[in-house]
């Protein structure tokens, strides 16, 4: 019987691990996507689709910039302080992705942001990203960028 249970544990550990593997798979997929699009967002249809990757009622928190509360107010400042100006790149080996039971996915990790032009990349900061699935689709709720400070 002892040995039952424990292969039964195994078992829904290693169900549980590969689904864990697929979410991070997914979120990882969506951060690159999303991403590329923001780092692209001055070039025609880049910025819209780097819009549909969020709620309309997203909440952007900057630790530095302050609180929007809708996508249209988030879309019109990254358009006004980033597009043309900075790429954002994720630090490798620090993307990390937890399960939330029955909404979605809480993403964190570091991320630089560099100049155009210059190439510079000389700040760092942490993320959040609260992501929604509703089927087959996935939409930011919650975006935070915090711990702005110089690279080391």
């Amino acid at each position: 019987m002892k040995k039952l249970a424990i292969s039964m544990l195994l078992c829904a550990g290693s169900a549980q691990a590969a689904d864990n593997a697929a979410l991070t798979a997914t979120i990882t997929r969506l951060d690159s996507e999303m991403f590329t699009a923001f780092n692209q967002c001055d070039k025609p249809g880049q910025l819209d689709k780097y819009a549909s990757y969020f709620d309309p009622n997203v909440e952007f928190y900057h630790d530095n910039a302050g609180v929007t509360w809708t996508r249209d107010v988030m879309i019109a400042q990254t358009a006004k302080n980033v597009c043309g100006h900075y790429q954002r790149q994720l630090v490798p080996g620090t993307l990390r992705v937890v399960p939330v039971k029955d909404f979605g996915a809480i993403a964190t990790g570091s991320h630089t942001f560099c100049q155009l032009g210059s190439g510079k990349c000389e700040g760092i900061a942490e993320f959040t990203i609260i992501w929604r699935q509703r089927g087959d689709a996935w939409q930011v709720t919650r975006a935070l960028s915090y711990g702005h400070r110089a690279n080391q």
